[in-house]
Formats: structure tokens, sequence, C-alpha cells
């Protein structure tokens, strides 16, 4: 069994005003009683997040999934009633693209990611989160995770950024901190997030993809002005889900970096590619209801598919991805190059370089040839009105494949 809930934790409803109680945790279990796993559509409720908390204790495998329908197609496939005895929980990953499968992770793994998080984030109980992200999500799920164990509150909100039920709910729960992906860190500069309105808000998180430079230094000074602060994190779901923070108070010297390892995790980088050796690590991917059977396969290493370089500090810096690669006149191009220097999202055309733009002025086409050394003809710049995103706020790069 995994019993996450410290005594002193709490979860709110910002709509209704309801609580999770052991009372409700107890009567979701006994609704449980032969399921071998659960398949969990979860939303930020409380008889979703009671359901949750109850698969846990029962030791059953808890697959989550997107109540809108995202990977809903495949769960059937993992109805069995062979799984590990160690299996806790599955989710959904594709990474950036590919087809979707599933993680799976130990209720050993999910317990250390969580103590870790808690532990370099210093969560205690005064503190207080809000459901940003959805919570099939592993960023959004390890909010839940790492503020339950520290005793913290979390408060479940529906409305999302943009709404003002959103930002009425952070100040009337005296909300502590945000976690966010990059694209909501747009959202917020669109808004002109100004942390003084929030008395209580003193932490933002970030992590589920790179955030630009810029906006790094400009949301950490934003939080500077309130004696506030700002966690860079770095994670993949295969690690259940986060390996490395940076510190707010070196964010200064060590631009670009996404930080050093948590407590009990370790960085090397093997020919470019950054290796995570800890105790988060997953077991393995589930393709079929079999492998849901099988025991750990990775022993705790993670290789993660990211290029990276470590410096003296055992900080991490990321390049880019192995796989996120294009060729132009035969010439291999880093994506993630690409969109490091250009307000673009980059794609690999027939031997071609695709770059998708939400202001597509014909100079950049010129611009990004230039700097590549290609002609202007190995480029092709697509406008779009808004660019396509996944329900955690990344890029759904499998819908802009379906528009080369």
């Amino acid at each position: 069994m995994l019993d996450l809930m410290h005594p002193c934790a709490r979860v709110i409803d910002a709509v209704t005003g309801e609580s999770l109680t052991e009372d409700l945790i107890s009567a979701a279990a006994d609704a449980l009683i032969g399921e071998s796993v659960l398949i969990l559509p979860v939303e930020p409720t409380i008889a979703s997040v009671a359901r949750y908390l109850a698969g846990l204790r029962l030791g059953k495998p808890v697959l989550l999934l997107d109540p809108a329908g995202s990977h809903n197609e495949f769960a059937p496939r993992f109805r069995t009633d062979d799984v590990h005895p160690e299996l806790a929980l599955l989710l959904a990953t594709s990474g950036s693209t590919g087809n979707p499968k599933l993680v799976r992770l130990s209720r050993s793994a999910c317990l250390a990611n969580a103590e870790q998080i808690a532990g370099a984030l210093d969560i205690g109980e005064d503190a207080v989160a809000i459901t940003t992200l959805p919570l099939f999500y592993s960023y959004g799920l390890s909010v839940l995770h790492s503020h339950l164990i520290s005793g913290a509150t979390v408060v479940l909100e529906r409305s999302g950024l943009m709404q003002r039920t959103f930002w009425n709910a952070v100040v009337e729960h005296r909300v502590t901190s945000l976690a966010l992906v990059p694209s909501q860190y747009e959202m917020l500069r669109r808004l002109r997030f100004d942390p003084s309105g929030y008395p209580a808000l003193r932490t933002l998180y970030q992590a589920g993809g790179r955030l630009r430079p810029d906006l790094v230094t400009d949301f950490a000074d934003r939080m500077a002005t309130v004696d506030g602060a700002l966690h860079v994190m770095y994670g993949q779901t295969e690690a259940g889900p986060r390996m490395a923070t940076l510190p707010p108070h070196r964010i200064a010297d060590k631009p670009g970096s996404v930080g050093r390892a948590l407590a009990g995790g370790e960085f090397t980088v093997a020919d470019g590619e950054v290796v995570y050796r800890g105790p988060n690590v997953m077991m393995g991917y589930a393709e079929s209801a079999a492998d849901l059977a099988r025991g750990d396969e990775l022993r705790g290493v993670l290789h993660t598919g990211d290029l990276g370089w470590l410096d003296d500090e055992g900080y991490l810096f990321l390049t880019g991805r192995l796989k996120r690669m294009a060729k132009v006149f035969g010439v291999r191009i880093n994506l993630e190059d690409v969109e490091r220097n250009f307000p673009v999202t980059a794609m690999a055309g027939d031997d071609k370089l695709v770059v998708f733009a939400e202001s597509a002025d014909s100079a950049l086409r010129y611009e990004i040839a230039d700097w590549l050394g290609t002609h202007p003809t190995g480029v092709v710049l697509r406008g779009v009105e808004a660019l396509p995103l996944l329900p955690n706020g990344k890029v759904d790069y499998r819908a802009l494949e379906a528009m080369l």
C-alpha cells in the first residue's frame, strides 16, 4: 500500500468548499473491492482525489487518464489480474512525439520523488498549492503528492489562469505557490502578472519544458519584488517526474541551467546524453497488459534522451533532444537550437526545416536560413493563429505533424 496523506494535509474544492476526509477515502476504497487495476479518468474534484488515494492505499495500480478522452482508447488493453506487487502508478506518455505508452512507477519511486520535491522546495504545513495543471499529468500530480506528504494544503480549481474565478481562489485560500509550464508563463506575461496583488503568493515553480531565458529573468525579478522566488525544475514522467531544481539564488549566475539533481539522485553525461540515477526512476514502460507483471527493468538508471552537459558544480544545462533532429539539404539540424534562437516551433520536413510561428513575418524565413547557412528554399514558414497545445500545456507536435 502507499499512503501519501500526512495527518495535517488538506484538500479543498474551491468551487464547492468541500474538503477531503478520511471517511470519503474509506468509502471510495469500499467501492473498489474487486478491482485489480483502477482505471481513473481523474478530475480536480474531491471524489476523484478520494478514489485515487484509496486505490494507492489498497495497493492497486492506478492508471490515470484525461477525462476529456486523451489516451482513453487504449485503457481496456490494461485490464488484468496479473500485476507486479510493487506497481503503484501508470501514467500515459508519448514524450513530445510518438505513440502513447505507459510509464510504470513503483510505490517506492512515487514516495521517493514526493519526499525529494518536498525537501528541495522546503514545502511545509503552511504551504498552499492550487491546481494549475491536470492531475493526470505527472507534473500536476507531483504537486499533489509533495504537498500531501508534507501536511500542506491543495486547492482544487478548474477554471484556469485566464479566468477571474481562479485568481479569486488564489486570494481566498491564501495560495502560496503556483506550478506552471512555459506556455502558462507566456499567459502570465500577457496578463501583466503582478505578485503584489496576491498577498500570500511567494513561490513560482517552472517545469514541463524549457522556459525562455528572458522569461526566467523576468519572473525571478517579479517575485523578488515581494521577497518571493522562482524555482526552475527539470523532470520527465519516467522519473516520477522531477529530477532537478535550480535554487532561486543561483538563477543569475547559472543562466540556462535546470539545476542539480534532487537528493539521492545523480546526473552523468554519456556520449552527449543526460543519464539520471535515482530512487524515483520508473520500473519500465508498458504497452500491453502482460507488461504490468514485469519487475524493475531499469534498476534506477534512466537514459533521458536529452542532450546536455554538466558544469564543475554539477549543474545541468540542456541543449536539445536526441530525436528532435532534421535534415536540410543533407545537413543535420537540432530543432531545439532553432527554437532557442527564434520565436518558432520547428519540425522536420522532407529534407527541409518547417517552422510554425504565430507572427509569420516572411523575413523570418530568410533570417533562419541565414543563421543555418543554407538556401532559403530549405526553410518552410507556416503561420498559425495559435500553436496547438496538449492538456499539460506543452506543444502538440503530433497535431503539427498533421499540418506538414
